[in-house]
């Protein structure tokens, strides 16, 4: 079996639930923290939308350095509908790459680094579980808490919640 016949299952799962917990942020709590060294909800929700995009950048190179994107910090979106389609846009360009990327080049290294410092140095397919799926679930998690802090139902994300049964 090829890598991404297994990879791909996955993918799909955990962007179903992502895209459900999304669709319960409130744009009206987007400026809302928890903490002030936390991001605002709609930075972190935004955050969330994109992280599927990091597939592309593992996909389409060897090398990313962070010092050539400029400032990639999130920006609250203007709305729940602006949050979902660029959510939906990062998801299917990263199916698709992860679709037609054949195991060779996922054992391919990818580097990720800051100018002339190498945070890490690994196989694309370590990059995507690591780098985007790990990350995005992390993230994911911590949503999920800001929702609970508002009050907002939380779907079901490995399990029923508290909301729904």
């Amino acid at each position: 079996m090829a890598f991404n016949d297994f990879l791909l299952p996955e993918f799909d799962h955990e962007m179903g639930t992502t895209r459900r917990l999304l669709e319960r942020t409130p744009a009206t709590e987007f400026g809302w923290k928890p903490h002030d060294k936390s991001f605002s909800m709609g930075q972190l929700a935004s955050h969330v939308s994109n992280i599927p995009h990091w597939c592309d950048l593992i996909l389409q190179s060897t090398v990313f350095d962070v010092l050539s994107a400029g400032d990639i910090r999130p920006k609250a979106p203007e709305s729940v509908g602006d949050l979902l389609t660029h959510f939906e846009k990062t998801v299917t360009a990263a199916r698709n790459g992860l679709a037609a990327a054949g195991d060779a080049e996922m054992l391919t290294s990818w580097t990720f680094k800051r100018g002339e410092h190498v945070i890490f140095v690994m196989p694309r397919i370590a990059a995507i579980r690591s780098f985007v799926m790990n990350h995005l679930i992390h993230h994911r998690g911590q949503l999920s808490v800001y929702l609970r802090l508002k009050n907002v139902p939380l779907p079901a994300i490995y399990g029923p919640t508290a909301d729904e049964q």
